[in-house]
């Protein structure tokens, strides 16, 4: 369906692509990998029509194509879901996914009647019956978003579509509805092309796995040739040590949560020793990212106590929770995370300002301790954010606010959209924080990672903490069963 004969891209200082190939066959699911800064968006950009290559060749069903627009490569039928989503948040669902061409009456206006009965019938496809196409993106989570993402590439029936990392906003079920949806396709003789640093995603449902590294290919192969030890040493050049890290968890206690209610959850009560990793484990919509940020002072608490480092605490907003020693890493780290204009050392300096209008030489001298101790990969602390890697991105954040020295750190999916090596890397940063004697509250969708990093785990379900695990105790399927209410 597509083939690409030596593809290449630069830009001021970077050699995004070199002589990049590949063929994308129809009815095939084509995994493209490889760490952060490979080049992966750039090639993706390339096929959807938003960057236009500086050499090489696109044959587009056995004729040379080039597209000189997103909307040619679209009219041909490719079409593409972003990792960052593109939806307008004062629309509708239905028309977010209609955007482009919404069902008109004989007078040109949009037929709302047909809209609605079309996205319907469509969501219905993706197991999203409980979304009305009428509600306002707005008041979407982030999961649902992403399906509304996908579900807007699936209105336009593309001969290629192209998913980029679909699966970091959403939980097991929706992710089972995205791959069962993606076989129907592969069968309808669609083609994909996906990419995710979820390994056991593509080797899940992927055919054929190309991997770049710095800009160039390092060759084609069918998934069941690999495994993935071998996968990743294409990747990152290297084998990534397996980690096995042991508790640093003390005595005394950082945090006591008693019986605190507010929006979307109830009743919790759990308690994160000094140095502990304390996470929380639970299927989208189980309130833990809800809980979080009450926590933070940036939801209210309608009963219960918090106790923090044995004082009790009640926040009335964010700066209040700073000012008493808790950090915030969000969930969405492009949004809310980082400020993408802004370099390095003002993103540091960011959360300095809750504590302080003024801001002296130590805030400065902040930023490079943490830019050298994180390991931040940038040639300045000048450097904008937003031309960081995803791994380098969440480093910066957590760069911010470290500086404000906390207690506590609440982290939310702190690998989300990072590649293998970067994820080792986070990893081994927040084992060396709890070594220093931060506790940490983990939330993350990816048990692997869970049961890899928390000294214990809380399991959340519609709003309440059902069971809190020991790490001896804990497995993915004993999780899963009580976060989807099987457990006996």
């Amino acid at each position: 369906m597509l083939e690409l004969k030596n593809i290449s891209k630069a830009y001021p200082g970077v050699q995004a692509l070199n002589q990049v190939s590949l063929h994308i066959q129809a009815g095939e699911i084509h995994a493209i990998c490889g760490e952060n800064g490979a080049g992966k968006s750039t090639l993706m950009n390339i096929i959807a029509g938003n960057i236009d290559p500086d050499d090489g060749e696109l044959i587009w069903e056995g004729r040379p194509v080039r597209f000189d627009s997103f909307r040619a490569a679209a009219d041909l039928g490719i079409a593409i879901v972003y990792q960052e989503r593109s939806l307008v948040d004062e629309l509708s669902v239905a028309e977010n996914i209609y955007v482009e061409k919404p069902p008109l009456t004989s007078w040109g206006l949009i037929d709302f009647k047909q809209l609605w009965q079309q996205t319907l019938h469509l969501l219905q496809g993706l197991g999203l019956e409980d979304m009305a196409p009428q509600g306002m993106v707005s008041s979407l989570s982030p999961a649902q978003k992403q399906m509304v993402e996908i579900a807007k590439a699936l209105a336009a029936q593309p001969k290629l579509l192209i998913l980029d990392e679909p699966t970091s906003a959403i939980g097991e079920k929706e992710t089972t509805v995205l791959f069962n949806i993606l076989q129907k396709l592969k069968e309808d003789g669609v083609a994909i092309v996906y990419i995710s640093h979820r390994m056991a995603e593509i080797f899940q449902i992927a055919d054929r796995i190309t991997v770049l590294k710095d800009g160039v290919g390092q060759g084609s192969f069918a998934a069941s040739t690999l495994n993935p030890q071998q996968l990743i040493q294409l990747m990152v050049g290297r084998a990534l040590p397996t980690s096995s890290f042991q508790t640093d968890a003390k005595n005394e206690t950082c945090l006591e949560v008693d019986q605190i209610s507010g929006p979307g959850f109830q009743e919790i009560s759990f308690d994160i020793k000094r140095g502990e990793i304390f996470a929380l484990a639970g299927l989208i919509g189980a309130g833990r990212t809800e809980l979080a940020l009450a926590l933070f002072g940036d939801a209210p608490i309608r009963t219960g106590k918090l106790r923090l480092n044995g004082r009790e605490v009640r926040f009335k907003n964010p700066s209040e929770a700073i000012a008493q020693g808790i950090a915030y890493v969000p969930e969405e780290r492009k949004s809310v995370g980082v400020f993408l204009e802004h370099s390095i050392t003002e993103n540091v300096q960011a959360a300095l300002l809750s504590k302080s209008f003024w801001l002296d030489a130590s805030a400065s001298i902040a930023a490079t301790h943490f830019w050298e101790k994180l390991s931040i990969k940038t040639p300045s602390l000048q450097q904008k954010a937003g031309l960081l890697s995803g791994g380098n991105q969440q480093k910066v954040v957590l760069a911010k606010w470290l500086a404000t020295q906390p207690s506590l750190l609440i982290i939310d999916e702190p690998t989300r959209g990072i590649d293998v090596g970067a994820k080792a890397e986070i990893y081994q940063i927040l084992k060396d924080l709890t070594l220093q004697g931060l506790s940490i509250l983990l939330i993350s969708s990816e048990l692997p990672e869970v049961l890899l990093l928390a000294d214990r785990i809380g399991v959340m379900r519609r709003g309440r903490l059902l069971q809190v695990l020991n790490k001896d105790e804990a497995s993915e399927t004993l999780i899963l069963s009580l976060a989807a209410g099987t457990h006996a």
